[in-house]
């Protein structure tokens, strides 16, 4: 989508801090941190939320996981521990309507989240 925050970040259009790419997926720093690590795994191509990923998605769900699992090795969070959200929709707090997942870290998390 030509107004999307995150293609646009993903196409390069709008620089971001990365911490990793490839063909498929972005990872970089969150703008508005909430916690010391606070990094944004993307798909490049528009996805505009988890409800809205099909039977076609699956290798790409999967490759946003495994984009987190190497985010936390890469940022020193993996073994302390780390958690991973996919807001979906208004009330599950999305903001910006493109797939992403956050990898958050660096500090104890409490449960409930919110």
């Amino acid at each position: 989508m030509s107004d999307c925050l995150f293609c646009k970040i993903g196409s390069g259009q709008i620089p971001a801090k990365v911490v990793l790419q490839d063909d498929e997926v972005l990872a970089f720093d969150d703008v508005n941190p909430q916690a010391p690590v606070h990094v944004l795994v993307i798909p490049k191509r528009h996805v505009s939320a988890l409800n809205d990923a099909g039977a076609g998605d699956q290798a790409l769900l999967g490759r946003l996981l495994e984009a987190a699992i190497l985010v936390a090795r890469k940022k020193g969070i993996a073994e302390a521990g780390y958690r991973v959200v996919a807001n979906t929709g208004r009330d599950g707090g999305q903001t910006v309507f493109h797939l992403h997942l956050h990898v958050l870290g660096g500090r104890h998390m409490n449960w409930p989240p919110g």
